[in-house]
């Protein structure tokens, strides 16, 4: 016996159910906009997919407005970061420039906790959907999928959220001549592991050396992350704890850091670019988060842009649905790319100071060093880079 689709409708219908999109239908939910969010993905699969988490305040802002305090007992405060260069290390002080600090809180956390909302006040998330597909973009948007019981939905809104990954469906349902993007490919990729060991420092060690650049985290006081600069078309399997812990060491340990070591459990290779698509609307579909623009972990920025994406997506949904002004989702755009294209600046300002190049030359390698020399040894390079760090304030509504 065939089962009847499920027709219902919705003010707004989000496709994705991971942080930026659990996060966009609590703040709708928090002003009384009904919302749906489906995933191809299930809970526990996003549950187990491992990423770092450098969250600014403005994100720890949002996940104590109404989801969870965990952040608070379970996150780890920094207040500042170490770069090491030219055989020592230079700590940035982000309280005592910027009276700001970051919160070391994995994504698989600031998931949990979303999810958690999101089931505790009564939220509609979908996970393990299949047969996704979205449709009408220019006027009563469509949202199709099948549930994970067999059960095929067409739900119609006033409008439908990209909140769907940096493999969206929805970013590719933009046709060509109406979407702009912006890319900027890099030459090297990270290898990340998860090690067991203790901490090798109280905060994050960012460091450059002539053989590649090394970022020293933490995860818990058992399990660490860590990773260093490698080749997009590395093999994992080649590479022996021995040879991980080698190559990391001689990152680190000429600039005045000692790692502390033990069995490698998790490593991957991950490659970035940067990635920007304009305008974040069309029709009747706003994208957000990696949907929209992805860049290089080097600034920690990626969870916290899609966090800022969808503060300003839910103000202006608001007033769109509620105040009928529908120039509120043209300012969208403008409002959320101004953090954007800020962001890719310190991103790529980041990436390219603090990495080797394959090709480059001694006045190269000399240059990066000045600059870096320049940056912490300048109250205004110390305080830029604090300040980019930490986050910039969400322009203003009326801006």
């Amino acid at each position: 016996m065939t089962t009847p689709l499920q027709t219902s409708r919705v003010p707004v219908a989000i496709v994705g159910a991971g942080p930026a999109g659990l996060m966009l239908s609590h703040l709708l939910a928090r002003v009384g906009i009904e919302s749906i969010n489906i995933d191809i993905r299930s809970r526990k699969e996003i549950e187990e997919t491992h990423r770092a988490g450098i969250l600014e305040q403005g994100s720890v802002d949002m996940l104590l407005d109404g989801v969870s305090d965990r952040v608070l007992r379970d996150g780890h405060r920094h207040d500042g970061i170490e770069l090491g260069f030219g055989g020592e290390g230079h700590r940035i002080n982000f309280r005592e420039l910027v009276g700001a600090s970051a919160y070391l809180y994995p994504q698989t956390d600031v998931f949990i906790d979303l999810a958690d909302a999101r089931e505790r006040d009564g939220g509609d998330v979908r996970f393990s959907v299949t047969d996704v597909s979205v449709d009408d973009l220019l006027g009563s948007p469509v949202m199709r999928f099948t549930d994970a019981d067999g059960v095929a939905h067409e739900v119609r809104a006033d409008y439908l959220v990209g909140a769907d990954g940096s493999r969206s469906i929805c970013r590719q349902a933009v046709p060509e001549a109406e979407r702009t993007q912006y890319f900027h490919e890099y030459p090297f990729a990270w290898f990340g592991i998860l090690a067991e060991a203790p901490p090798s420092s109280p905060e994050l060690i960012y460091s450059r050396s002539d053989d590649g650049f090394a970022l020293i985290s933490q995860r818990t006081e058992t399990i660490q992350r860590m990773y260093f600069q490698c080749d997009p078309k590395a093999n994992v399997d080649d590479y022996s704890d021995d040879r991980i812990w080698d190559e990391l060491s001689k990152r680190v340990e000429p600039n005045g850091f000692t790692l502390k070591t033990g069995p490698v459990v998790q490593k991957t290779v991950l490659p970035f670019r940067s990635f920007v698509q304009t305008p974040m609307r069309y029709g009747n579909m706003l994208l957000a988060g990696d949907a929209a623009h992805t860049v290089p972990p080097t600034g920690a920025k990626g969870l916290n842009l899609a966090l800022a994406d969808v503060k300003v997506l839910a103000e202006e949904l608001e007033i769109a649905i509620k105040g009928k002004d529908l120039s509120a989702l043209d300012r969208y755009t403008e409002r959320a790319l101004d953090r954007v294209w800020k962001a890719q600046h310190f991103s790529y300002w980041m990436t390219s100071m603090l990495h080797t190049h394959e090709n480059a030359t001694v006045f190269d390698n000399r240059r990066q060093l000045g600059e870096l020399a320049m940056v912490t040894g300048s109250e205004h390079g110390r305080r830029y880079l604090a300040e980019a760090y930490t986050g910039w304030p969400i322009a203003r509504k009326d801006a």
